[in-house]
């Protein structure tokens, strides 16, 4: 089973290591904050505990914030 990952210039079919695999988990492997980054599956803005289907698109969207 397998899903796609988007993130900045990057597009790939990645594995899913296990079962209930969420986005949270996906970020965390990715070494990124989840306070850094909004998730969409599919298209939808979703929450970081979704789990991650196959055939899913999963796109992370970089926050630019600042003072």
């Amino acid at each position: 089973m397998s899903f796609t990952l988007k993130y900045t210039d990057i597009t790939e079919i990645r594995e899913i290591t296990k079962q209930n695999y969420t986005i949270k988990e996906l970020i965390n492997e990715l070494g990124l904050s989840s306070q850094t980054v909004v998730s969409k599956q599919n298209g939808e803005l979703v929450i970081e505990d979704t789990i991650i289907n196959d055939g899913d698109e999963i796109q992370l969207i970089q926050i630019i914030y600042g003072g």
